[in-house]
């Protein structure tokens, strides 16, 4: 059984179709992204499947129940870690995951939970005295101490400095070692492609695309790109004809190209034969970014990308 089943979903708010038949289902154990831009019907998906808001039209199944008319048994079953949250800032850590534990029948211990996230450090520190990375990692602590098999993850790193980022997503990461189902929405497609094992876009109320980010990557239409610098004294006419069109990036060039395989091959036999080195000489292919601002960002975007999921994509 999936951990969510979402068949045909419609929201609708008077004349306005916010969320337009939606349909898409998440595997026991999986992390799954839901991407879209602000206004794509995200937000109303995510609130109708932890049973805030009622839907419209269609068919919904999370744990196994309709989050529309279920009660406190399967919210005992979901952690919901919002993008913001509000803590008395004169509890600590410890005093605030105690207490929540207590609202559960089942949770995990308060100790054991700090660690996970890396606040045992922290553990008797006054909330006001925390850095941001520091409340979200508490956030992420309030939403795990029921012990949740499906955790609601919005937008968890948003205004994380490189380093917070990294350790936020190891700790999400982890949360498959426990084989907990995420529903993780992000606006960073890198966030995403690194978490995730499965990505779906949402445009319009309507999905647009589904798959690995390997597979929507791939999907796309953006070119790979040779890029390298070239040493001195070799001017761009010595090299040899290469396909596509050379564009000159501050000290690089840049050959977008559907055969990187095959460039780099011309490239790298030149140079070998004339004894010269290519600095910088790298092979970037498109990734989830690329194919996401591709889906979103044009008006035929639907009709296109309904086209480019790949077969057997879409559980």
């Amino acid at each position: 059984m999936h951990a969510i089943e979402v068949e045909g979903l419609v929201k609708e708010y008077g004349a306005l179709r916010a969320v337009d038949g939606l349909s898409f289902s998440i595997a026991k154990g999986e992390i799954f992204a839901l991407l879209g831009p602000n206004g794509a019907g995200k937000t109303t998906t995510v609130e109708i499947l932890e049973g805030h808001r009622q839907r419209t039209s269609g068919r919904v199944s999370v744990l196994g129940e309709d989050p529309g008319r279920a009660g406190r048994a399967l919210r005992e079953r979901i952690g919901i870690v919002l993008q913001e949250a509000g803590f008395d800032e004169d509890f600590s850590p410890l005093e605030l995951v105690t207490l929540y534990g207590r609202m559960y029948p089942r949770h995990l211990g308060p100790d054991e939970v700090l660690e996970l996230v890396g606040l045992d450090d922290k553990r008797d520190a006054r909330v006001k005295t925390l850095s941001g990375g520091q409340r979200r990692r508490l956030d992420l602590a309030l939403g795990l101490v029921g012990d949740p098999e499906l955790l609601f993850l919005d937008e968890p790193t948003t205004g994380f400095d490189p380093e917070a980022r990294r350790k936020a997503w190891d700790l999400v990461a982890n949360l498959r070692a426990l084989h907990k189902t995420v529903l993780l929405t992000t606006h960073y497609m890198d966030e995403a492609e690194h978490l995730a094992d499965r990505v779906a876009v949402v445009a319009h109320g309507r999905l647009v695309a589904i798959g690995t980010p390997e597979e929507l990557a791939a999907a796309g239409e953006a070119p790979s790109i040779v890029s390298f610098r070239l040493p001195s004294g070799v001017e761009a006419r010595d090299l040899p004809i290469l396909d596509g069109a050379l564009v000159h990036e501050g000290l690089d060039w840049q050959l977008p190209t559907a055969h990187p395989t095959h460039s780099l091959s011309v490239l790298t036999t030149w140079a070998v034969h004339h004894g010269v080195e290519m600095p910088s000489l790298a092979v970037n292919r498109p990734s989830l970014e690329d194919t996401y601002l591709a889906l979103v960002g044009r008006p035929d975007a639907e009709a296109e990308a309904a086209e480019a999921v790949p077969a057997g994509a879409a559980r």
